[in-house]
């Protein structure tokens, strides 16, 4: 994606692997299955996950969380936060949800494959993780990275995006996605209310990514997006919720 940033991608669900000169951060736990894309990506870089020096959530959602237990069990990699969403990564499958989640498929039946494809992937079998709620937006965090994490509250209570201003890159997990896996709509928006707390939140939110200026956005879910954060989040207030 750029210097140093490698995507890991399984089941249109995106966590991003950062191999800087002070050490190696993932941004998001993806899904249990993600695991032989992690292994194979440090590999690559000569290294191993025991050389991971932390996870840093955007929101713990399950889809989000799915290597953390393994991490923390295996090879004592911390994942770290926003308070807020503490409880959420012990109970990840336990979020709020403005809309009915079960109306979806119906609704958007060409988001089955998608939803199938995650579950293949272990989206059913996510372990909580004692996460330290240690994320504070707006302060650089004190790990590899060079983050900056950006408060964007409405798909979660403590959702963040994390700017990385060096390289004009924005991590906006789920508050900006390119595709939304329940109606598989594409191009910028928020995740549907199958998933979201609050919409209306969510998309005032948004104003926190302008502020950055990122070149390039990437996402938790679906491809980057290359046109700038203005243009991102403008194509998403159009798009509005689903």
């Amino acid at each position: 994606m750029a210097s140093g940033v490698y995507l890991l991608e399984k089941a249109l669900t995106n966590c991003y692997l950062i191999v800087d000169d002070d050490g190696i951060v993932l941004i998001d736990g993806g899904l249990p299955r993600h695991w032989p894309l992690l292994t194979e990506a440090v590999r690559r870089v000569g290294a191993t996950p025991d050389d991971i020096d932390a996870v840093i959530l955007t929101h713990a959602h399950f889809d989000h969380v799915g290597m953390c237990d393994r991490l923390i069990r295996e090879h004592r990699v911390v994942s770290h936060v926003h308070p807020k969403d503490h409880s959420l990564a012990r109970h990840p499958y336990r979020y709020a949800h403005e809309s009915p989640r079960v109306r979806y498929p119906f609704r958007y039946p060409a988001a089955l494959p998608v939803l199938v494809r995650m579950t293949a992937a272990g989206a059913l079998a996510v372990k909580g993780v004692d996460a330290r709620p240690s994320i504070e937006p707006g302060v650089r965090l004190d790990m590899p990275g060079g983050l900056v994490p950006v408060f964007s509250p409405g798909h979660t209570l403590g959702h963040c995006g994390f700017h990385r201003a060096k390289d004009d890159i924005l991590f906006a997990g789920d508050a900006l996605v390119t595709i939304d896996p329940y109606t598989t709509r594409r191009g910028p928006c928020i995740v549907a209310g199958a998933a979201t707390a609050d919409s209306t939140a969510a998309l005032a939110s948004l104003e926190q990514f302008i502020d950055t200026e990122a070149r390039l956005v990437l996402t938790g879910h679906g491809a980057p997006y290359r046109g700038g954060i203005r243009s991102a989040v403008e194509r998403a207030r159009i798009a509005g919720p689903a």
